[in-house]
C-alpha cells in the first residue's frame, strides 16, 4: 500500500518561505516512491516579505497558505486540517520560512518557540511512532520540541563550503547529538524516527542537495 505522506510548507521562496529546490526535491523523490503526497501549510500572515533579489525585506504582506500554494500548484490545504490519522509521515523542507513562520528561531535562536499548530503536530506524529523528515533549518524544529534527539544541519566546522555550521553548536547547546554528515547523505535517529539531511545549509550543487534529500526521503519511508 501506498505510503501517505503530509508535506509542510512555509511560505514560497528561501529568504521568507520554503525553499523552492528543497520542496521540488521532496515531492519528486515522494513521486517515485509512489507515495499518496497532501501538502499543508498555515492559514496565516508571513513574519515579513523578502524581496529576493535583493535580500531585503519589504512592506508588504503576504499570506503563508496563498504562497504555498505556489509550490504546491494550488493544491494545499490549511495546517489546522491535518489529521496526523490519516497519515504515515510528515516531512518539513528547509527555508527561512521555517525559523520566521513556523517558529521565531530567526529572531530568538535557541530561545525559539515553535508556532502552537506545528508543534502540536511534531509531538502528534512522534507520539503516534511516525517518522519526521526534516532538512535544511527544518531540523531545529525537533530539536527545540525533542531536545534528545539525534539530527544534522550537516558539519560542525564554520567554512566557505559550510556557512551554517555554528547552528550544529547551538543544537548541541540545546541537548541534541548532532551527527556531521556531508550534503548527500542523511541521518537517522531510529529511537525518535527522525531523518535529517544538511540540504542547503551546504554551498553545494543543486544535484548534490538533490540527491541528499533523496536519502532523506527514501529513509523517512522506510520507518514509515
Amino acid at each position: 500500500m501506498a505510503k501517505r505522506v503530509a508535506v509542510i510548507l512555509s511560505g514560497c521562496g528561501v529568504y521568507d518561505g520554503t525553499e523552492i529546490h528543497e520542496a521540488s526535491a521532496v515531492l519528486v523523490h515522494l513521486s517515485r516512491a509512489g507515495a499518496k503526497v497532501q501538502m499543508f501549510a498555515p492559514n496565516a500572515d508571513q513574519m515579513h516579505v523578502v524581496n529576493h533579489c535583493e535580500g531585503k525585506p519589504t512592506e508588504e504582506k503576504r499570506n503563508i497558505l496563498q504562497e504555498s500554494a505556489r509550490i504546491a500548484r494550488g493544491d494545499v490545504t490549511d495546517l489546522a486540517k491535518l489529521d496526523v490519522s490519516m497519515f504515515d509521515a510528515v516531512i518539513i523542507p528547509g527555508g527561512f520560512g521555517v525559523a520566521k513562520n513556523l517558529s521565531d528561531w530567526a529572531v530568538k535562536n535557541k530561545d525559539c518557540t515553535i508556532k502552537p499548530e506545528v508543534e502540536k503536530l511534531i509531538k502528534a506524529f512522534h507520539k503516534a511512532g511516525k517518522p519526521l523528515g526534516m532538512c535544511c533549518i527544518s531540523p531545529v524544529l525537533a530539536a527545540k520540541i525533542l531536545p534528545s534527539c539525534e539530527l544534522t544541519v550537516g558539519q560542525d566546522k564554520d567554512c566557505e563550503k559550510w556557512p551554517y555550521a555554528q547552528i550544529a553548536g547551538i543544537l548541541k547547546d540545546m541537548g541534541c547529538k548532532h551527527v556531521n554528515k556531508n550534503v548527500e547523505e542523511a541521518h537517522v535517529d531510529v529511537k525518535n524516527k527522525l531523518v535529517t539531511t544538511c540540504a542547503f545549509m551546504c554551498n553545494a550543487s543543486f544535484h548534490q542537495v538533490f540527491d541528499g534529500i533523496g536519502v532523506m526521503v527514501k529513509e523517512t519511508l522506510k520507518l514509515a
